[in-house]
């Protein structure tokens, strides 16, 4: 019988910000999936019901700035029916709702901290806590989600001057989180580790994903991490043919799907549903791999 897609939601506090993670989690069951509208999308879930399986890998997915964890509902989804605990949080001040901190030092700070205080909750978590695997976790990120993995994941990014509140480019202060022990970059914005020795620090291994014609994220972007990384062969980049930035986010419903709403559209001939088959294939065979 083939697994469901469980589903909870979870309280969680960054008390450093003073400000609520909306949180939820996917996972594994064998308890039956009803029709759940969760924003504007609908989804199949069984809600807070029983985990199937133990030692199971954890994924974080990491939402760009402005957007919303549920862009990523369809690779949760896959994930959690292939025996992953799936972690969705939203980024306070740099969500759809609420972007009072985009380009700020204190988003740069807050993002990587909110990953670590997701992995707490997870592991806290009265049902799906005991079920995850203690060294078996993974940060997946897009476009500034990917900034937000490389941070976690040990490296040591450089706040621009108009980001900084005293004008003055300065080091981010941000804390590594060593259960991590792989990311996944999509489309990955990684601007602020151009320093020397920037990622030098990062051991873990990398499934990066980059689209041709990418407007928001070109090609230097990855070059940075090519460059940075001090094991290349940790490293499995392949930049995707004909996508643009947003090919990476879930296909909207045909509702969404129109031109003045950026994020549903795709260079001309792109195909975004066929290509999510492979992508998805692809992230978990490299985290099978990996963790």
């Amino acid at each position: 019988m083939p697994l469901g897609v469980g589903c909870r939601n979870v309280d969680l506090i960054d008390a450093h910000q003073g400000a609520r993670i909306p949180l939820r989690l996917f996972y594994p069951t064998r308890e039956t999936e009803k029709s759940v509208p969760i924003g504007p999308y609908l989804f199949d879930l069984a809600v807070d019901a029983p985990v199937a399986g133990d030692g199971l890998p954890l994924a974080v997915i990491s939402h760009g700035r402005g957007s919303s964890a549920l862009v990523f509902r369809d690779l949760a989804a896959h994930l959690a029916r292939e025996r992953f605990v799936v972690a969705l949080p939203e980024h306070p001040g740099n969500n759809r709702d609420d972007n009072s901190l985009v380009d700020t030092l204190a988003n740069l700070e807050n993002r990587p901290r909110h990953i670590t205080l997701t992995i707490d909750a997870a592991f806290a978590d009265a049902v799906v806590g005991r079920h995850i695997a203690p060294r078996r976790v993974a940060v997946i990120g897009h476009s500034m989600g990917g900034y937000t993995a490389l941070a976690v994941a040990g490296g040591r990014p450089t706040a621009f001057a108009h980001e900084s509140p005293d004008g003055k480019a300065c080091a981010v202060q941000v804390e590594r989180d060593a259960r991590v022990r792989a990311i996944v970059l999509l489309a990955p914005a990684t601007v602020w580790f151009k320093e020397r020795d920037a990622l030098g620090e990062i051991d873990s291994p990398i499934l990066m994903r980059t689209a041709e014609k990418d407007q928001f994220a070109p090609g230097f972007h990855a070059d940075i991490v090519t460059g940075g990384i001090g094991d290349t062969d940790l490293i499995d980049h392949r930049v995707v043919p004909g996508a643009g930035h947003f090919s990476f986010l879930s296909v909207f419903p045909p509702e969404m799907t129109r031109p003045d709403f950026p994020p549903s559209q795709d260079p001309a001939g792109f195909d975004r549903s066929a290509f999510h088959k492979i992508l998805n294939g692809e992230i978990v065979a490299f985290l099978r791999r990996v963790l």
